[in-house]
């Protein structure tokens, strides 16, 4: 069996103009991939068709659904909002965006099919949050908005909770979609040197992104962060449902042994 296999595999990749997105998409149409780009902008590598997507506009979402059609083989879900952005815009993009274009493409998905989501170190904290989380994520786009609203205070940071919410629907919907014979994971990158991170950097300073290049002492390229992702949406992860695969350089592995992460209530410092 060959390792990794796309080979004439119909294939959506969104945040595809950028970033890991761009690196993802790129190996895929090495591989042989029917690669559809959905994205703000059209992307500059190549791609068999581009369509626009705003992850914040559900209008936007059902459209580029609608042009992408199917059947689809693999979803790699790439696209993200910077932590900079206004909260609900964050929650949008990273997460109620994010599923209801997951959802509307799996209806295009037959046996076979995978969907990969790409979270972050900083969905880390759903397991003090679990209560919390499930109910938000019961809610659909307008009403979780809302509900987002009222909870902030113990939500927190909307970019950390939409990575949490992200995390906890995906397990969720391992055990539905499997039904079908489609599997859902996601990645948990850590820090990685994309424009994103350089937009964090320009905003918070490189003193706060350091501490969680510990213990490998570098930042990810948007290359090093393309395997893993291959590999979870490829036949020879055809067992692997509802993980969270951290690709970190062991940031978390380190540090959850040593209790530092969390603060007395439970929440992540």
């Amino acid at each position: 069996m060959t390792f990794i296999d796309y080979q004439d595999k119909r294939v959506v990749v969104t945040g595809a103009s950028s970033g890991i997105g761009a690196a993802v998409a790129t190996a895929l149409v090495k591989l042989g991939a029917e690669v559809h780009a959905a994205a703000r902008r059209e992307p500059e590598a190549k791609s068999a068709e581009f369509h626009p997507l705003d992850l914040s506009d559900p209008a936007s979402i059902e459209g580029a659904v609608h042009s992408i059609g199917g059947p689809v083989d693999a979803l790699f879900n790439c696209a993200g909002a910077v932590p900079m952005s206004p909260a609900l815009d964050i929650l949008k993009v990273n997460f109620l965006g994010t599923r209801l274009f997951t959802d509307l493409v799996a209806a295009n998905m037959t046996a076979g099919g995978a969907i990969v989501n790409t979270s972050s170190d900083g969905g880390y904290g759903w397991r003090h949050k679990r209560t919390l989380l499930l109910d938000f994520v019961s809610h659909d786009f307008d009403d979780a908005l809302e509900w987002y609203v009222r909870n902030q205070e113990a939500a927190g940071h909307a970019d950390a909770f939409a990575k949490e919410a992200l995390n906890v629907w995906t397990m969720q919907q391992s055990a539905v979609l499997i039904q079908r014979g489609i599997r859902i994971n996601t990645a948990s990158p850590g820090a990685v040197q994309t424009p994103m991170l350089e937009a964090i950097e320009a905003a918070y300073s490189t003193e706060a992104i350091d501490p969680v290049l510990y213990p490998s002492g570098r930042r990810s390229t948007a290359e090093e962060q393309v395997g893993p992702l291959l590999f979870l949406n490829s036949d020879s992860a055809s067992y692997v449902n509802g993980a969270d695969l951290s690709v970190d350089g062991g940031f978390w592995a380190s540090l959850s042994l040593t209790g530092s992460l969390w603060n007395s209530d439970g929440g992540l410092k």
